[in-house]
């Protein structure tokens, strides 16, 4: 479902289908706040796998087993080939994803 249209980037809700082209591939992942606030460092990661948590409000990407964070399913994301980002307004926090350069 699309939200609204910001530059080229057509902006939508978090959909599971569309990390699937991470699974297995070598990426970093960063949440960081607005501008001008702290962020955190940039991680590298192996996307294992993706699905939804068991209430379906939030969609786990999930870097083991055990280990994962978790996207509010109302978050708004914007997609380049390079790069899915998700922002959460409600906690005002950035979930990205981004092609690992090599």
């Amino acid at each position: 479902m699309f939200i609204r249209q910001r530059g080229a980037v057509l902006v939508e809700r978090v959909r599971q289908e569309d990390l699937n082209r991470y699974i297995a591939e070598s990426v970093k992942v960063c949440i960081h706040g607005g501008q001008g606030e702290d962020m955190a460092p940039w991680l590298d990661k192996r996307i294992k796998r993706v699905g939804l948590c068991p209430d379906q409000t939030h969609l786990r990407i999930f870097f083991d087993d055990h280990y994962f964070f978790a996207v509010p399913l109302s978050s708004e994301v914007s997609q380049t080939e390079q790069e899915w980002s998700a922002y959460d307004r409600y906690a005002g926090l950035y979930y990205v994803v981004r092609n690992k350069e090599e």
